[in-house]
């Protein structure tokens, strides 16, 4: 706490936190990919996560406590010191604490700022065609709570999404905008193949403007040479295009097999989508020296520094 590095257990916040009380925060999660042939850890993409991070901040009038560089070296050293040696996952925190008087002003809060880490493998069955059904419950629009944003309050949203569908037998959900178009799912972006070009929705679309959406757009267009369309996408297509998948931090690259109960192609991971799957895991994981660059290495040396429940906590 106050710019250390600390004990997961000594970690706490009050229970009159803002975060806590009203949902005052923003995020990121970041993943970091383990090479076994380099043994080391290779962070992916960190600079622009953290990058969105302040300005999610910016949005919510929050000030987070370094610069870009600074928070790339307080991140991967709390990785070094928790000797992390498999796929992990980092979880930046910055949040309103304790509050100067009682209210909903954003400005009579202190700005805060936590990271904690640990092991993390996948998020959701990519080695299969997931089951996804159109949810009830409605994207949040720009205008409300900007889902640009990562904000802590806003994710009630898509949790209601997600857990509505898997009660229903779905492996994840898809959220329609408030005009009734295909926004994204519950905390992934959608990509659909149609005639072999990729079409995803736009910013416009009420999305998190994703990193990995932006990664796949990038590498379709320079390694696989598809056409990329960002355009409105109506819930009816869904159920005739040739393929889709959802991408994010999360769910890395992970095929759709059915929407609603239709078929998406046979079902399985199509063609397209495999590509791009298995280029994405061997890119992040720094075995691509032409992408190299997009991957943070964690060790510098051979010996970690610290335990595994270290966590840490830097308060402004």
């Amino acid at each position: 706490m106050g710019d250390k590095f600390v004990p997961a257990a000594e970690a706490t916040i009050s229970v009159r936190t803002m975060a806590f009380n009203s949902g005052w925060s923003v995020f990121e999660g970041i993943r970091a990919y383990w090479n076994e042939e380099e043994e080391q850890l290779f962070v992916f993409r960190l600079p622009e996560h953290l990058q969105r991070l302040h300005n999610s901040a910016r949005i919510l009038r929050m000030e987070l406590p370094a610069d870009i560089d600074e928070m790339v070296e307080r991140c991967r050293s709390l990785l070094e010191r928790n000797n992390l040696r498999e796929d992990s996952y980092l979880r930046p925190i910055a949040y309103k604490g304790l509050p100067t008087k009682l209210g909903v002003n954003l400005l009579d809060a202190v700005d805060e700022f936590v990271a904690y880490c640990f092991p993390q493998g996948r998020y959701l069955p990519t080695e299969r065609g997931l089951s996804v059904g159109v949810s009830s419950w409605v994207r949040i629009q720009d205008n409300a709570a900007p889902p640009r944003a990562k904000i802590g309050g806003t994710y009630v949203n898509p949790a209601l999404a997600k857990t509505d569908s898997l009660l229903q037998g779905f492996d994840e959900a898809l959220m329609l905008t408030s005009e009734g178009n295909v926004a994204e799912g519950s905390t992934s972006n959608l990509f659909l193949v149609v005639n072999g070009e990729l079409v995803t929705p736009p910013s416009t679309e009420d999305i998190l403007v994703g990193i990995t959406r932006g990664t796949i757009m990038e590498i379709a267009e320079e390694e696989f040479g598809l056409k990329v369309r960002e355009r409105v996408v109506d819930r009816s297509e869904l159920y005739s295009v040739d393929e889709a998948f959802l991408c994010g931090t999360g769910a890395e690259v992970a095929a759709i097999g059915s929407v609603d109960g239709r078929r998406i192609g046979d079902g399985n991971i199509g063609p397209i989508t495999r590509q791009l799957q298995e280029f994405y895991l061997d890119m992040v994981r720094g075995k691509n020296p032409k992408y190299r660059h997009w991957c943070t290495p964690v060790h510098t040396s051979a010996a970690g520094t610290s335990d595994r429940e270290l966590s840490s906590t830097v308060a402004k």
